[in-house]
């Protein structure tokens, strides 16, 4: 007996899933590339490491203190937080060999110390989609990002959801109007309200000095709400003159025209003047999407527009729009509220299970062959084991088809083809079978 043995463990806010959950994972994950390649973005993939100046030249408290920073050598490294910064730099780097406009997707693993709680992750998958410009980009783009996250949410099957849309150029418009300086400070704090409510939201303005009757008026403004031309006209019935304000005003009127001719309607997008993304890059529109069942779980896709993305590693001006879904979360979410059932996710990528009766494993092994050939999963059973056993390793696995190959079966070329679900068993040539599984 080894009395060495380590407990087997992982450390505590990573995921690890057993087959039956990472096929359905990789489904999802499989879903939203294909659709993000469908739109005619290209993939790109950045190193998981990076010198620590280039993730931390913005530079935050906040991202210091969830930063996986250290050294080797004489290198200082620290793991990537995001894949915007990453693309940042990569987009300064190789501007010479890209083609603008820039569509750009990447599916990639990023770390954040995050406090341990159910639900955070220190190690997650993000899902980004961007595409970025030299000089102006056309608001269009931010009625297509949306289109594509709504086509990727119906193929996985979610329930009702919304993507909820604002523009930032609204707010600070808006503040400007009323003389409120730290416009900043209040997006950080208005973006709180779904989660903290209106009266935790009013304490905190007035906190950072704001009189009562504008917080009033901020409220009544970010709770405006309805279908899209009810918003529209009110904002527009409030005859605000501000500059800022009246081009947020014609984004948002712009890009809601283009979502439905992408064939995105009011049931799965609404304006909603409270989002704010507390991100100060955004400088136009932004987006959270909420299952609307569910909301307490969150967004599960958000990003939003940006003017300058590379601002520290170039001088040429980047504007862009993204987005962003954090498909490990969302995952773990789905199982919380059941919408993933274990019961119901498949344990095995096998379609069928070809078992040789007495050992016959060139024959086998050539109708697996035919098998894979027409692109169907398919493995051999390997093992010496009795004919009941082989039966219980495909219920166990979850096999839906078998083939029994005997000495009959060789001779005759006609196989026994059993479907393991209603046990109903009939001789079938190879031809017949491929005909049956495809």
């Amino acid at each position: 007996m080894n009395n060495k043995i380590i407990k087997p463990s992982i450390l505590s806010g990573f995921m690890e899933l057993l087959p039956k959950e990472q096929i359905e994972f990789n489904r999802i994950m499989d879903i939203i590339k294909n659709n993000y390649e469908k739109g005619g973005f290209v993939p790109i993939d950045t190193p998981v490491m990076e010198k620590s100046e280039i993730l931390l030249a913005k530079g935050s408290e906040e991202t210091d203190k969830q930063i996986y920073r250290f050294t080797k050598g004489s290198n200082d490294i620290s793991l990537r937080f995001d894949l915007t910064v990453p693309f940042a730099r990569y987009a300064s780097q190789h501007m010479e060999n890209l083609v603008f406009p820039f569509r750009r997707y990447q599916i990639g693993k990023v770390y954040r110390g995050e406090r341990n709680q159910k639900g955070r992750y220190r190690e997650f998958y993000q899902c980004d989609i961007d595409v970025i410009s030299k000089g102006e980009l056309s608001l269009v783009n931010d009625a297509e990002l949306p289109s594509i996250i709504c086509s990727i949410f119906k193929e996985i099957g979610l329930p009702a959801f919304k993507i909820h849309i604002n523009n930032r150029k609204i707010l600070n418009g808006f503040f400007k109007s009323l003389n409120v300086t730290d416009a900043t400070n209040v997006l950080r704090i208005v973006d709180k309200l779904d989660k903290i409510g209106e009266d935790a939201v009013a304490k905190e303005l007035i906190t950072i000095g704001l009189l009562a009757d504008i917080v009033d008026k901020i409220i009544s403004f970010i709770s405006i709400s309805g279908d899209k031309s009810k918003i529209l006209n009110e904002l527009k019935a409030l005859n605000i003159e501000e500059p800022t304000f009246k081009e947020g005003l014609e984004e948002i009127e712009i890009v809601s025209h283009y979502l439905e001719c992408y064939g995105v309607t009011e049931e799965n997008y609404v304006i909603d003047l409270k989002i704010a993304r507390g991100l100060d890059y955004y400088t136009g529109t932004v987006y959270e999407t909420i299952l609307e069942d569910f909301k307490g779980i969150g967004s599960i896709c958000s990003g939003g527009r940006y003017d300058n993305l590379a601002e520290y590693y170039t001088n040429e001006k980047l504007q862009g729009v993204g987005m962003s879904i954090g498909i490990t979360r969302l995952f773990s979410q789905l199982k919380d509220i059941g919408i993933l059932k274990e019961e119901t996710l498949p344990s095995t990528l096998t379609k069928v299970l070809v078992v040789p009766m007495d050992e016959n494993m060139d024959y086998a092994i050539s109708i697996m062959n035919k098998l894979r050939n027409e692109g169907i999963n398919s493995e051999v059973y390997l093992e010496k084991n009795k004919f009941g056993k082989k039966l219980t390793y495909a219920n166990n696995a979850g096999i839906p088809y078998i083939v029994i190959i005997g000495e009959e079966e060789i001779k005759s070329e006609i196989l026994t083809f059993k479907n393991m679900e209603t046990g109903e068993q009939e001789k079938l040539s190879a031809q017949e079978i491929l005909n049956r599984v495809k």
